[in-house]
């Protein structure tokens, strides 16, 4: 099954909020919130040179750009080598490649029997990524 792609262009540059049921590529510059329909299949990526100021609400969120806001993904999330996130990050089951970075909280969300993710996470959902220092030889 193919789905509509919604296609923002390296020099694009959209001011305001945008809703989705689809798919939508970010390659240029996004200043507002991606929000999905919540019963839809949308994917939403930021592609390696797109940059979005503002949140993203979607069941599936590929990151390969940079993303200042808060990031909510109620299926899968995947961070890929350059993927930058400056917020928290709240995710029901994640993929984190090697290279990328979060400033900001890593919220584990619960789901329901197989529903939705929950909206709120509950406090002992809360996962801390820490640098380990190497083992000092002696």
């Amino acid at each position: 099954m193919s789905k509509n792609i919604t296609l923002i262009t390296e020099k694009a540059e959209i001011l305001g909020d945008i809703r989705i049921s689809e798919a939508l590529h970010i390659e240029g510059t996004v200043r507002g919130n991606i929000l999905a329909d919540p019963d839809s299949n949308a994917e939403v990526t930021v592609g390696a040179k797109g940059m979005l100021e503002g949140e993203i609400r979607a069941p599936r969120i590929v990151i390969n750009g940079e993303v200042k806001g808060d990031v909510y993904s109620s299926e899968h999330l995947t961070l890929n080598k350059n993927g930058l996130v400056s917020g928290d990050v709240h995710y029901v089951m994640m993929e984190m490649v090697m290279g990328s970075k979060v400033n900001g909280k890593l919220l584990h969300v619960a789901t329901e029997g197989g529903k939705k993710a929950a909206k709120k996470p509950a406090l002992e959902n809360v996962a801390t990524v820490a640098p380990v220092a190497p083992a000092s030889k002696s």
